[in-house]
């Protein structure tokens, strides 16, 4: 579809009203409008989204995490982190992303300084959970977050199982796992 079909979702043109030296790109797959913006304003952009009255997206229906690692088409960066939201009075939804490209190497468990963006629990507190699983499952930080830890791994755990560099069998990571038995509750 062409960008000019997205323009009819009524909050794109709002947006780059309101961000007007902000470079993003609005997309339209299966009905599903996309905005695609830079790390840096994302935050204030999802503010805007939400505060805004002509706007009004109170609800952030999900937060995840892509990693585009050996994707065929090229990509602006290799993560990317997409916000689902919903107007709940108009009923428009909007779908933001924003993609980060890191500058290490992602086989380990190495922080990135390139990987954070901005909480979203003080605008939605929904996120915390999903900020959580992203950072657990990607790697990607939340500054901001009020409780960034493990959510699905334990906190030793020494990678980020769904980048696509984490081998399918893991590391050994099971075998040396000690088993706490039944016995000993």
């Amino acid at each position: 579809m062409s960008d000019a079909a997205v323009i009819d979702h009524p909050s794109v043109p709002l947006v780059r009203q309101a961000f007007p030296d902000c470079a993003m790109q609005a997309t339209l797959f299966r009905g599903q409008t996309t905005l695609i913006v830079p790390a840096a304003k994302v935050h204030a952009i999802l503010r805007f989204l939400r505060d805004a009255p002509e706007c009004g997206y109170n609800a952030l229906m999900d937060l995840s995490g892509i990693d585009y690692l050996g994707y065929p088409a090229t990509q602006p960066g290799r993560f990317a982190v997409v916000y689902q939201l919903a107007a709940l009075g108009s009923g428009n939804r909007l779908f933001v992303k924003v993609y980060l490209d890191p500058s290490l190497d992602t086989s380990g468990i190495v922080e990135d300084p390139t990987l954070y963006l901005d909480s979203v629990t003080r605008l939605w507190p929904a996120a915390e959970w999903a900020e959580r699983e992203v950072f657990d499952m990607f790697g990607i930080r939340f500054k901001g977050h009020p409780d960034l830890r493990r959510i699905l791994m334990w906190r030793d755990y020494p990678a980020h199982p769904l980048r696509k560099d984490y081998p399918l069998t893991g590391r050994g990571e099971r075998e040396h796992y000690s088993v706490t038995p039944r016995s000993q509750g």
